[in-house]
């Protein structure tokens, strides 16, 4: 059987399972579905107990802040087929609610306590949900689009008391090496 005949039955069974679900189509050893949040839980149990995606290669999070909502993207392997199969939903930015779904795969703990700092993603029934990453963070998520990094980076790393005498990488790499610092560079060196 090619990849394509491979693909083409793994996506009809998943179909009949989940048929409101979105195909993307790529070309080689990927799968691509959308789907509602309140699909995804069955749909990740779906094809791993039922389907053989035994492996959670990683979970993502893109933010589409324009439109008002985070995509959470699921990736899986399949070892014995060769396929990668990824699981998408959208969830509304201005209350980011999931359910807590590590019973699936444990590793989705560390997953899901990484959405909720970074993105302010509460995952209802998390375990051991408080500071993971970002120790004494008192600020808004930081993986967010509106989080503007160069103006928390400005204000912590150069310009409070005691960092008077910090140097610039760059520069320190600069004379260094004796290379040039990129155009787009220069304009965050002292």
């Amino acid at each position: 059987m090619t990849m394509e005949e491979l693909k083409i039955k793994l996506a009809t069974r998943f179909r009949a399972h989940f048929p409101e679900a979105e195909e993307r189509k790529y070309k080689g050893n990927r799968l691509d579905f959308s789907m509602k949040k309140e699909q995804l839980c069955p749909a990740l149990y779906f094809v791993k107990d039922t389907m053989g995606f035994k492996h959670l290669s990683h979970v993502s999070c893109v933010d589409w802040m324009e439109e008002g909502e985070f995509e959470l993207v699921f990736i899986t392997w399949s070892p014995m087929e060769k396929i990668r199969f990824f699981i998408r939903t959208r969830i509304a930015r201005d209350n980011p609610v999931m359910e807590n779904m590590d019973m699936i795969w444990p590793q989705l703990n560390t997953y899901e306590r990484e959405l909720q700092e970074m993105y302010g993603i509460r995952f209802e029934g998390l375990e051991a949900p408080e500071e993971f990453i970002l120790e004494d963070w008192d600020g808004p998520p930081p993986m967010r689009r509106e989080f503007d990094t160069e103006a928390y980076a400005k204000e912590t790393f150069f310009e409070r008391p005691g960092r008077e005498d910090a140097q610039d990488v760059r520069e320190t790499l600069t004379e260094r090496t004796g290379e040039e610092l990129p155009d787009f560079a220069k304009k965050y060196s002292r």
